[in-house]
């Protein structure tokens, strides 16, 4: 079981200096657009991912007029307390700690604390380009395969490096093929582990999407997901041959696992193009449900699970099938905020489970 018992906030965002004790399993936060329920949370996914869920840039969460923050958790992981720790210098640099002990890499966090976000900005895993599906599945798979996350990270700096070099052969008008034929042998073994990883991931979790979408929406709306891969049809080093000329013209890398997306249908059109905002938002918190059912499994005990302002464009019923599946037949434990305190207190209410209920 892994639960968060207290957190503070230290010149964090909108949080000069504030306490917040969390007595149960389910916790709302309500309270007026502005106030700082978002940031509430975001604190907590920086606890569990030593990042913002919203923002690459770690100042961008410093109280307006500070010089940098702290974040402090008191969580419960097998029974036994720990104390996460981040702190981000007035110099700029971050330290993330557990138990007073430091971290030397931060991705060695990863996982520990598992976490599950939806937001209203998650819209985009549905409706945007092929790089948000790409996110969503390597931030799942990161916190399940430590392996797999030290494969992208030199996947991605091998691709920067490939794509540098390409650029540098239209800039000087000279090609270094011998260094591209090693860039080329680097890139090869972390995108086939990518790749392998994917495909057979994707075989048992797509039906589990499709499965919860019908269970949301309580109805078979013949919503169909597939993964796509240049790495089907061909090895990634014929591909990487194949295409080196269009890749000098093109000065990038045209082909490989970092185009890998998720063809999600609706009977035999594209989703995005003809579903209405009610199965979108049912399709991504089918997604999103399915990310918790896995780290579950895998784990032994359910991520925590942050669920931010996701009521709007929503009806009655999506709404109450959605909390019976996050808040009685799941185990852990949730963060729900809501600008409508009676509408978020009548749907607990009627779910029968014990809650706290935080108004900022």
């Amino acid at each position: 079981m892994l639960s968060l018992r207290h957190i503070s906030l230290l010149q964090f965002k909108n949080y000069p200096d504030r306490s917040f004790d969390f007595s149960e399993r389910v916790i709302g936060i309500c309270g007026k657009n502005g106030v700082g329920k978002t940031n509430l949370l975001d604190a907590i996914h920086y606890l569990c991912f030593t990042k913002s869920y919203f923002t690459r840039l770690d100042g961008n969460n410093v109280q307006h007029g500070a010089s940098g923050f702290r974040l402090h958790g008191d969580f419960i992981l097998h029974d036994r307390p720990e104390k996460a720790v981040c702190i981000l210098r007035e110099t700029g640099k971050k330290e993330f700690s557990i138990n007073e002990e430091p971290y030397d890499k931060f991705s060695h966090h990863i996982g520990r604390y598992p976490c599950v976000v939806i937001a209203p900005d998650d819209a985009e895993l549905i409706t945007g380009d092929s790089r948000e599906r790409r996110t969503f599945l390597d931030a799942l798979l990161c916190q399940l395969d430590p392996e797999y996350m030290q494969h992208l990270i030199i996947y991605k700096k091998v691709l920067d490096q490939r794509n540098s070099l390409l650029k540098s052969f239209a800039e000087t008008g000279t090609k270094n093929l011998a260094l591209l034929d090693v860039l080329d042998e680097q890139l090869i073994k972390p995108g086939d582990h990518i790749f392998h990883q994917r495909s057979s991931f994707l075989v048992s979790f797509l039906p589990v999407v499709k499965r919860l979408y019908n269970d949301i929406s309580q109805r078979d709306e013949n919503v169909h997901l597939y993964y796509e891969s240049e790495l089907l049809q061909s090895s990634f080093s014929d591909l990487l041959t194949l295409n080196r000329t269009k890749d000098c013209f093109a000065q990038r890398t045209t082909s490989g696992i970092h185009r890998d997306d998720l063809d999600i249908q609706l009977g035999n059109q594209p989703f995005k193009n003809i579903a209405s905002q009610g199965q979108r938002k049912s399709l991504l918190f089918a997604l999103k449900l399915a990310e918790m059912e896995v780290l579950k499994k895998e784990k032994g005990f359910a991520p925590l699970l942050l669920l931010d302002d996701v009521f709007e464009k929503l009806d009655e019923d999506r709404i109450g099938n959605l909390l019976h599946k996050v808040c009685a037949e799941n185990d852990g434990q949730v963060f729900i905020t809501d600008t409508n305190e009676e509408r978020l207190r009548g749907h607990l209410d009627k779910l029968s489970v014990s809650y706290q209920l935080l108004i900022l």
